[in-house]
């Protein structure tokens, strides 16, 4: 394979996907990663990084971390996923996507081992990720969880520190059935020795992670335990924030404009302060720029995003329940006439935790996102009725858009959700 479209056209149709092919795709061992890190002399011991797992939030402040951190003068890598766009969003080095030469040459080195132990695509791309980032000698790589924690593939680093942001229902048939048992599983990042953030506390979930940090002599910081937050304002590019501890307090802007990220910034900061101890400084000024920046400096994309404002169109990937039920709070914090949401969603999601938070007064495009587990949107919309939701099934997400576009009036709000892949389309082609 000589090129980069025939590398990744491989990969995607060779390996079994998670975002494709659902749950069938999840390989609940480390074993394959192991033996792929193995054949490129176990890279993921030749740089140091934050773990970053939780059930909603941890791609948002994997970017912070990483803007922070770039900011700050460290070469600074970022493992994210899924991607919405482009396969390289995956792996960055100081937002820069990784280079598709290196993508060709790794996977055609590694073709025959691929072919032999047959890993899923994540666990592919996480070893090809941990092998950039030692050939290129990052100060600081910044690897988020893909599913879980326990047995995700991310999980064989040896991390500075750990951060989890929080805990919801989601994934429910590989994980669990309580939000004690999802908890269990994102424990499974824990190190010993080694400091662990939890965003936000949980009564259901506190003494689970206190218990398996003790365990481990790992130190816990329940960041929303040491700071508070205040929003002073909020517009549709930035939002001002008011930081207060015990030792001071601090105004600063973020980018990221979604209520929920004033949660996932104090995990961030939290993470910052443990990381000082361990020889990663950061300035004030840095921090500040960094946070104000997050999306120019790390190229994040779809988290409560505004795509356009005639018309005006917002765009959030939240999928789940906690993710929906901010979506929900968002909206309320706009004033518009007339409320157009353009959703799809994938068949093992959890509906009945998710529909009964989306307004009744909007008018919904049901559509179907281009992906093997989508859900019909005959059935996305007939489900949706049985919790007085109505509006009209179009098919793609682009007819749904267009749809949508025509049927708007100065005034409105056109949103964007239900699903990852839902925004990836659009992004990909507005």
């Amino acid at each position: 394979m000589k090129t980069y479209t025939e590398v990744i056209d491989y990969l995607y149709s060779r390996l079994p996907m998670f975002t494709r092919d659902g749950s069938s795709a999840y390989k609940k061992d480390l074993d394959r990663t192991i033996v792929l890190c193995q054949a490129v002399g176990n890279p993921q011991n030749k740089f140091k990084s934050i773990h970053v797992a939780g059930t909603n939030g941890k791609g948002s402040s994997s970017h912070m971390l990483a803007a922070i951190y770039a900011q700050a003068g460290y070469k600074t890598g970022l493992y994210t996923s899924p991607h919405l766009v482009d396969f390289r969003e995956r792996i960055r080095i100081n937002g820069n996507q990784i280079d598709e030469q290196f993508v060709v040459n790794y996977v055609n080195n590694q073709k025959e081992r691929i072919e032999e132990i047959q890993p899923s695509f994540f666990e592919a791309t996480v070893a090809m990720a941990f092998d950039y980032f030692a050939k290129e000698k990052v100060d600081i790589a910044i690897i988020e969880v893909g599913l879980g924690g326990r047995l995700d593939s991310t999980n064989i680093i040896s991390p500075e520190a750990c951060l989890i942001t929080n805990i919801g229902m989601d994934h429910m048939n590989i994980l669990g059935n309580t939000i004690e048992e999802i908890t269990k599983e994102k424990a499974g990042i824990i190190k010993p020795n080694t400091p662990i953030v939890i965003s936000e506390t949980n009564v259901a979930t506190e003494v689970v992670f206190t218990q398996v940090a003790q365990s481990l002599s790992a130190p816990i910081i329940f960041a929303d335990q040491i700071f508070t937050v205040n929003c002073i304002d909020r517009n549709s590019t930035q939002q001002y924030l008011e930081i207060s501890s015990d030792i001071q307090t601090i105004k600063l802007n973020l980018d990221l404009t979604g209520t929920y990220q004033s949660k996932n910034l104090l995990g961030v900061l939290a993470v910052v302060d443990q990381m000082k101890g361990r020889g990663f400084e950061v300035k004030l000024d840095d921090l500040y720029y960094a946070l104000g920046h997050v999306q120019e400096l790390t190229g994040l994309q779809g988290r409560w995003q505004t795509l356009s404002t005639s018309p005006l169109m917002i765009c959030d990937t939240g999928h789940n329940e906690d993710g929906i039920k901010e979506v929900a709070k968002n909206l309320r914090t706009i004033a518009y006439k007339k409320l157009h949401i353009v959703i799809g969603a994938m068949k093992d999601k959890d509906l009945d935790h998710m529909l009964p938070y989306l307004p009744n007064d909007a008018i919904y495009y049901f559509s179907n996102p281009n992906m093997p587990r989508a859900m019909h949107a005959q059935e996305l919309a007939l489900k949706a009725q049985t919790y007085g939701l109505k509006g009209y099934v179009v098919g793609t997400v682009m007819d749904a858009l267009s749809k949508a576009k025509n049927a708007y009036s100065e005034g409105d709000l056109i949103f964007i959700g239900g699903s990852n892949f839902v925004v990836a389309e659009v992004l990909q082609n507005i």
